[in-house]
């Protein structure tokens, strides 16, 4: 999947083997789309509602239209057999996390000075006490070498603890200071409540099944 254009092309092939054909002659009526049900969901999602739902509106800044962008996506995908509902369904995953991040950090994070994976680490060694580096950097879903320099920045403020391993000096512990614990403390109810406010049009059942449907993604793609 292509970050950052709005669009990705997923070589996926459906159980189905829906063509790619037919979506470039609805592209005539684009103009027809509700948006609002993009994509859409009753089987029969066309290129021009997939496209209206991952590209953002043409600006003054030389952006490709709308229009550019469906006959580019329809150029690429001639001739494939695409699964379109699961194109949809993975870029939607995409610009979903990275709109929720993006927002939690400019509102919540900003104000002191955290990025989105200092957070993280805060909320990992919070949870879960003494803990090794390693481990921090599993939960976290970072690399080592990241988590070396986050774990440096939150040590040099005063948040984090760093110490040797007792049992063997090349391994490393991390634990919350007392500036640390207060921190987190303090900014995960904010936190929390920015979690509530970006899933407030859904109903409760609905954030429910969200959370169980991405839960059984996640599971999917890590093979458990």
């Amino acid at each position: 999947m292509a970050a950052g254009g709005g669009t990705s092309v997923t070589k996926a092939v459906s159980r189905s083997k829906p063509r790619t054909q037919p979506l470039r002659a609805d592209m005539a009526a684009a103009h027809e789309c509700d948006p609002g049900r993009c994509p859409c969901d009753d089987g029969d999602c066309t290129l021009s509602r997939y496209a209206r739902s991952t590209t953002p509106a043409s600006s003054a800044q030389g952006e490709r239209t709308l229009e550019a962008t469906e006959q580019a996506v329809a150029d690429r995908l001639d001739g494939l057999e695409i699964d379109m509902t699961a194109m949809a369904a993975v870029s939607n995953i995409y610009r979903a996390a990275n709109a929720v991040r993006n927002h939690l950090e400019r509102t919540v994070l900003a104000p002191h000075d955290l990025t989105w994976t200092g957070w993280v680490v805060l909320w990992v060694v919070w949870i879960w006490g003494d803990i090794e580096s390693r481990h921090v950097a599993a939960e976290a879903g970072i690399s080592k070498g990241t988590l070396t320099g986050v774990a440096g920045t939150l040590v040099s403020r005063g948040l984090l603890h760093r110490r040797p391993h007792p049992d063997d000096a090349r391994r490393v512990l991390l634990s919350l200071s007392p500036k640390g614990q207060q921190l987190t403390r303090t900014l995960f109810p904010k936190f929390n409540a920015e979690e509530s406010h970006v899933t407030s049009r859904l109903a409760q059942a609905e954030v429910l099944q969200l959370a169980r449907s991405l839960r059984t993604v996640v599971k999917q793609v890590e093979g458990a």
